[in-house]
């Protein structure tokens, strides 16, 4: 492996234990250093990328072994963290939590032994003192492939408790103990349903990263865990995957991204794809704009719809001239938020009902007592602008709504299998309009971001023709 840029794995006990202020703490502190830090993100996760991108001034990128695989983890590292001085990789709830009870699959653990990187744990400390050493001890001993290099305190009560809990684990475990921030919960972001509140709601203003940025250069050894980084990442024989290469090709049509508070969960390879399969990617607002802009296609991926319901309703005239473009064969593929977006109303956590496109003849309900979340196997039973019958691809479901069940009128695109087993009819397909509550993630399969594009310039060949024939329709 060429090029491999020297990095860490920031990695929990558990869940709700402090990586993201951790990450973004070290991200903004190595940055004012005058480093160029890479971030990642190891799972299914939107909310943290868009964090580590707001205070590393570089994309994210997810690194999702069950979705993608070990070769596409690996060209992913390489080829994103290139010309970096360092990378971070965020770690998914506990270290060693992910698909399965009995194997590391889908899980930290596993994406820092594939890449040959440090961990260094977060522990939270605010109910122990001696005791976290145990805990240090146990992840140690549980599986001695994985380089358990340093850990980080966090939440500790006060000097003399961090300088006491550091000395238990310097005195007993094997890795090294690098520092402990003290209970603040300025430091902390802001949390909702469905996580944390996101980067384009702007939670975390300058001063927020300054804070955070001093709050690690107080507490953390930095050069300690530059040194861990740079002694301790081994390079891995490089397999070549269907990572995308970045490269951007000549635009051969234009697909609207929707991107707005309430439309914001893209993983940043599926608009690299995109782009490299030739489209031109236009940035728009559902919330604030007055008109669609002039597009080939429209791209709607998860969010918020719901804290937004209001403002989504109250521009009629964007619901309107989407649900025309939907009529007229406009390639449309939205995902989650965008379906709900696209349904006929939403009705909101006080029961309230919005009225939205209407292209999907459903209501959506949120029941924030009824989470759906897990990974997903997507087969295609029909032909569909991501790809004919018979393509295959993998992502993850992540909300709190339910829907009604549309009309068998609407077609039903694919047969969508859970970590159960259990295979069930999904994927809502009206005209070139493709409406579904997975999250796809085009690095599982290259070829649904190419045919996207091509579907896009199929459409615009047909409406140009059109306008031929009849000038009227332009």
């Amino acid at each position: 492996m060429s090029e491999h840029v020297p990095g860490i794995v920031v990695a929990g006990v558990a869940s709700g234990v402090g990586k993201t202020t951790v990450t973004l703490g070290l991200l903004a502190a190595l940055r004012r250093r005058g480093l160029v830090v890479q971030a990642f993100k190891v799972g299914p996760d939107f909310i943290d990328p868009g964090f580590h991108r707001l205070v590393s001034g570089r994309p994210s990128y997810s690194l999702d072994g069950w979705m993608c695989g070990r070769d596409h983890v690996l060209a992913t590292y390489i080829r994103r963290s290139r010309g970096a001085d360092l990378a971070v990789v965020e770690g998914v709830m506990g270290c060693f939590d992910g698909r399965s009870a009995d194997s590391d699959e889908a899980s930290t653990a596993e994406i820092a032994k594939w890449l040959g990187l440090p961990v260094i744990l977060v522990v939270d400390v605010r109910a122990q003192s001696r005791s976290a050493a145990a805990v240090v001890q146990g992840f140690e001993r549980f599986d001695a492939d994985l380089d358990l290099a340093g850990v980080i305190l966090n939440r500790a009560g006060g000097e003399r408790h961090a300088r006491t809990v550091q000395e238990a684990i310097a005195s007993t475990c094997r890795a090294t103990p690098l520092g402990a921030l003290v209970r603040d919960a300025s430091l902390g972001v802001p949390e909702r349903h469905l996580g944390l509140v996101t980067a384009v709601e702007g939670p975390l203003a300058a001063s927020q990263i300054g804070r955070l940025a001093d709050a690690v250069e107080r507490a953390v050894d930095l050069d300690a865990v530059m040194g861990l980084a740079r002694a301790r990442s081994t390079p891995r024989a490089h397999i070549p995957g269907r990572c995308s290469t970045g490269a951007v090709a000549s635009a051969r049509a234009r697909i609207g991204v929707a991107h707005d508070v309430a439309f914001q969960f893209y993983y940043e390879e599926n608009l690299d794809r995109l782009r490299e399969a030739g489209a031109e990617l236009v940035f728009w607002s559902p919330v604030t704009d007055g008109e669609l802009p002039d597009v080939d296609g429209l791209y709607f991926g998860g969010g918020y719809p719901e804290l937004h319901a209001s403002s989504l309703t109250a521009n009629a005239r964007m619901r309107s001239e989407v649900h025309r473009a939907s009529e007229r064969g406009t390639p449309i593929y939205a995902e989650c938020g965008g379906l709900m977006y696209l349904g006929e109303s939403l009705e909101d956590h006080e029961g309230v009902a919005h009225a939205m496109v209407g292209v999907l003849p459903a209501t959506v309900r949120m029941r924030p007592r009824r989470l759906s979340l897990g990974y997903t196997d997507v087969r295609f039973v029909a032909d569909t602008p991501l790809g004919p019958a018979g393509t295959t691809a993998r992502g993850h479901e992540f909300h709190y709504s339910i829907m009604d069940a549309p009309s068998d009128e609407i077609r039903r695109a694919w047969a969508v299998t859970s970590h159960s087993g259990d295979a069930r009819p999904e994927g809502y397909l009206y005209r070139r309009t493709l409406m579904t509550y997975v999250h796809l993630h085009f690095g599982s399969n290259p070829a649904l971001a190419a045919a996207f594009v091509e579907t896009c310039v199929t459409a615009r060949r047909e409406r140009d023709a059109m306008r031929l024939e009849d000038p009227a329709r332009g």
